[in-house]
Protein backbone atom coordinates (compact mmCIF):
# COMPACT_ATOMS: atom_id res chain seq x y z
CA UNK A 1 0.00 0.00 0.00
CA UNK A 2 1.75 3.43 -1.15
CA UNK A 3 1.80 6.06 1.60
CA UNK A 4 -0.73 8.27 0.12
CA UNK A 5 -3.10 5.36 0.28
CA UNK A 6 -2.79 4.39 3.73
CA UNK A 7 -2.89 8.24 4.67
CA UNK A 8 -5.85 8.37 3.17
CA UNK A 9 -7.38 5.63 4.82
CA UNK A 10 -5.96 6.17 8.61
CA UNK A 11 -7.15 9.87 8.56
CA UNK A 12 -10.25 10.13 10.63
CA UNK A 13 -12.35 12.54 12.18
CA UNK A 14 -11.41 12.67 15.58
CA UNK A 15 -14.45 13.56 18.28
CA UNK A 16 -11.92 13.84 21.10
CA UNK A 17 -8.48 14.74 22.12
CA UNK A 18 -5.81 14.53 24.44
CA UNK A 19 -5.35 17.03 26.61
CA UNK A 20 -2.86 19.73 27.65
CA UNK A 21 -0.85 18.94 23.91
CA UNK A 22 0.10 22.00 22.73
CA UNK A 23 1.86 22.48 18.56
CA UNK A 24 3.88 25.70 17.83
CA UNK A 25 2.78 28.29 15.40
CA UNK A 26 6.14 26.71 13.71
CA UNK A 27 4.39 23.25 13.39
CA UNK A 28 1.20 25.07 12.02
CA UNK A 29 3.25 27.60 9.51
CA UNK A 30 4.52 24.36 7.88
CA UNK A 31 1.54 23.13 6.85
CA UNK A 32 0.36 26.15 5.90
CA UNK A 33 3.50 26.45 3.37
CA UNK A 34 1.90 23.20 1.96
CA UNK A 35 -1.33 24.07 2.01
CA UNK A 36 -1.20 27.28 -0.19
CA UNK A 37 -0.94 24.54 -3.76
CA UNK A 38 -4.27 23.45 -3.32
CA UNK A 39 -6.20 24.03 -6.58
CA UNK A 40 -8.56 27.52 -6.49
CA UNK A 41 -10.57 28.89 -9.77
CA UNK A 42 -8.80 31.42 -11.78
CA UNK A 43 -5.82 30.93 -8.93
CA UNK A 44 -7.43 33.02 -6.83
CA UNK A 45 -6.70 31.70 -3.48
CA UNK A 46 -10.47 32.63 -2.06
CA UNK A 47 -8.69 31.24 1.43
CA UNK A 48 -7.72 32.66 4.69
CA UNK A 49 -6.54 30.71 7.77
CA UNK A 50 -7.12 32.04 11.66
CA UNK A 51 -4.94 29.53 13.43
CA UNK A 52 -6.55 29.54 16.94
CA UNK A 53 -4.63 28.55 19.95
CA UNK A 54 -4.83 31.37 22.76
CA UNK A 55 -6.93 29.40 25.50
CA UNK A 56 -9.12 31.90 26.13
CA UNK A 57 -10.16 32.22 22.41
CA UNK A 58 -10.36 28.75 22.35
CA UNK A 59 -13.10 28.85 25.37
CA UNK A 60 -14.93 31.41 23.64
CA UNK A 61 -15.25 29.44 20.72
CA UNK A 62 -16.14 26.17 22.89
CA UNK A 63 -18.92 27.76 24.60
CA UNK A 64 -20.53 29.39 21.62
CA UNK A 65 -20.26 25.87 19.65
CA UNK A 66 -20.97 23.50 23.11
CA UNK A 67 -18.75 20.59 21.50
CA UNK A 68 -15.94 19.50 23.63
CA UNK A 69 -13.51 18.60 21.30
CA UNK A 70 -13.09 22.08 20.70
CA UNK A 71 -12.22 22.71 24.36
CA UNK A 72 -9.61 19.42 24.18
CA UNK A 73 -7.95 20.44 20.43
CA UNK A 74 -4.44 22.20 20.09
CA UNK A 75 -6.08 24.41 17.81
CA UNK A 76 -8.91 25.30 16.45
CA UNK A 77 -8.75 25.97 12.77
CA UNK A 78 -11.17 28.20 11.07
CA UNK A 79 -11.25 28.50 7.01
CA UNK A 80 -12.76 31.89 6.26
CA UNK A 81 -13.55 32.15 2.42
CA UNK A 82 -13.22 35.73 0.26
CA UNK A 83 -16.34 36.86 -1.13
CA UNK A 84 -14.60 39.32 -3.00
CA UNK A 85 -11.39 37.13 -4.17
CA UNK A 86 -11.94 38.04 -7.56
CA UNK A 87 -10.75 41.73 -6.99
CA UNK A 88 -7.78 40.76 -6.12
CA UNK A 89 -7.31 38.88 -9.67
CA UNK A 90 -4.81 41.79 -10.87
CA UNK A 91 -2.05 42.17 -8.14
CA UNK A 92 -2.12 37.70 -8.21
CA UNK A 93 -1.32 38.31 -12.33
CA UNK A 94 0.71 41.11 -12.17
CA UNK A 95 4.18 38.54 -11.64
CA UNK A 96 3.60 36.87 -15.21
CA UNK A 97 2.91 40.42 -16.72
CA UNK A 98 6.37 41.57 -15.19
CA UNK A 99 8.20 38.29 -16.55
CA UNK A 100 6.47 38.98 -19.74
CA UNK A 101 4.91 35.64 -19.50
CA UNK A 102 1.52 37.68 -20.18
CA UNK A 103 1.33 40.87 -22.26
CA UNK A 104 -0.17 43.74 -21.18
CA UNK A 105 -3.62 42.59 -23.59
CA UNK A 106 -3.15 39.19 -22.25
CA UNK A 107 -3.09 40.70 -18.69
CA UNK A 108 -6.32 43.54 -18.84
CA UNK A 109 -7.86 40.24 -21.08
CA UNK A 110 -7.80 38.86 -17.90
CA UNK A 111 -8.72 41.12 -15.09
CA UNK A 112 -11.60 41.65 -17.53
CA UNK A 113 -12.90 38.26 -17.81
CA UNK A 114 -12.52 37.16 -13.86
CA UNK A 115 -14.43 39.98 -12.95
CA UNK A 116 -17.12 39.76 -15.23
CA UNK A 117 -17.38 36.17 -14.50
CA UNK A 118 -17.46 36.73 -10.55
CA UNK A 119 -19.49 39.94 -11.41
CA UNK A 120 -21.72 38.72 -13.39
CA UNK A 121 -22.90 35.59 -11.82
CA UNK A 122 -23.62 37.94 -8.66
CA UNK A 123 -23.27 37.18 -4.71
CA UNK A 124 -24.48 33.88 -4.43
CA UNK A 125 -22.30 32.26 -6.44
CA UNK A 126 -19.31 34.17 -4.76
CA UNK A 127 -20.75 32.83 -1.73
CA UNK A 128 -20.81 29.36 -3.22
CA UNK A 129 -17.03 30.19 -4.85
CA UNK A 130 -15.63 30.79 -1.41
CA UNK A 131 -17.50 27.92 0.32
CA UNK A 132 -16.03 25.69 -2.80
CA UNK A 133 -12.73 26.58 -3.20
CA UNK A 134 -12.33 26.76 0.58
CA UNK A 135 -13.17 23.24 1.30
CA UNK A 136 -10.69 22.02 -1.59
CA UNK A 137 -8.00 23.61 1.11
CA UNK A 138 -9.71 22.42 4.07
CA UNK A 139 -9.35 18.90 2.86
CA UNK A 140 -5.92 19.16 1.98
CA UNK A 141 -4.85 20.88 4.85
CA UNK A 142 -6.54 17.68 6.91
CA UNK A 143 -4.34 15.63 5.01
CA UNK A 144 -1.03 17.62 5.52
CA UNK A 145 -2.09 17.36 9.05
CA UNK A 146 -2.13 13.79 9.15
CA UNK A 147 1.10 13.26 7.25
CA UNK A 148 2.69 15.37 10.06
CA UNK A 149 1.08 13.29 12.74
CA UNK A 150 -1.57 15.53 14.19
CA UNK A 151 -5.78 14.72 13.37
CA UNK A 152 -8.39 16.30 13.25
CA UNK A 153 -12.05 16.61 12.51
CA UNK A 154 -13.71 19.36 10.39
CA UNK A 155 -16.90 20.80 11.96
CA UNK A 156 -19.99 22.54 10.69
CA UNK A 157 -22.02 22.72 13.97
CA UNK A 158 -21.43 26.44 15.17
CA UNK A 159 -22.81 29.93 14.66
CA UNK A 160 -20.97 31.73 11.38
CA UNK A 161 -22.08 35.53 12.84
CA UNK A 162 -21.12 34.25 16.26
CA UNK A 163 -17.52 32.85 15.65
CA UNK A 164 -16.96 36.22 13.29
CA UNK A 165 -17.42 38.33 16.05
CA UNK A 166 -15.43 36.47 18.39
CA UNK A 167 -12.08 36.13 16.06
CA UNK A 168 -12.97 39.44 14.37
CA UNK A 169 -13.51 38.22 10.67
CA UNK A 170 -14.20 41.06 8.32
CA UNK A 171 -16.81 42.06 6.40
CA UNK A 172 -16.78 39.99 2.98
CA UNK A 173 -15.42 37.13 4.39
CA UNK A 174 -17.29 34.40 5.66
CA UNK A 175 -16.33 31.22 7.90
CA UNK A 176 -16.42 28.25 5.42
CA UNK A 177 -15.50 25.00 7.99
CA UNK A 178 -13.84 25.22 11.65
CA UNK A 179 -11.26 22.24 11.61
CA UNK A 180 -10.59 21.48 15.23
CA UNK A 181 -7.01 19.79 15.45
CA UNK A 182 -4.78 17.95 18.35
CA UNK A 183 -3.58 14.56 19.17
CA UNK A 184 -6.95 12.36 19.30
CA UNK A 185 -7.26 10.40 22.06
CA UNK A 186 -8.78 7.04 20.89
CA UNK A 187 -9.46 5.72 24.12
CA UNK A 188 -12.96 5.50 23.22
CA UNK A 189 -12.08 5.44 19.22
CA UNK A 190 -15.78 3.35 17.62
CA UNK A 191 -14.64 1.34 14.15
CA UNK A 192 -15.07 3.54 10.60
CA UNK A 193 -18.11 3.85 9.61
CA UNK A 194 -20.21 2.51 6.94
CA UNK A 195 -18.86 3.41 3.47
CA UNK A 196 -20.93 2.47 0.63
CA UNK A 197 -19.58 0.42 -1.91
CA UNK A 198 -18.56 2.58 -5.26
CA UNK A 199 -21.71 0.72 -7.10
CA UNK A 200 -24.02 3.23 -4.56
CA UNK A 201 -22.32 6.52 -5.27
CA UNK A 202 -20.45 5.78 -8.66
CA UNK A 203 -22.34 6.55 -12.82
CA UNK A 204 -20.99 6.97 -15.52
CA UNK A 205 -21.81 9.61 -18.48
CA UNK A 206 -25.22 10.15 -17.11
CA UNK A 207 -27.02 9.47 -13.74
Amino acid sequence: MSDFINLLKTRRSANKFEEGVTISHKELEEMFSLVKFAPSAFNLQHVHYLAVTDEQLKEKIYESTKQYKVHTSSAVIVVVGDLRAYQDVARINQGFLDLGILSKQEYDREIEVVTSFYEGRGPVFQKEEAIRNGSLSAMLFMLIAKEKGWDTCPMIGYDPQEISEILEIPEGKIPVMMITLGKEDTTKQRPRGYRKPTGEFVRFNKF
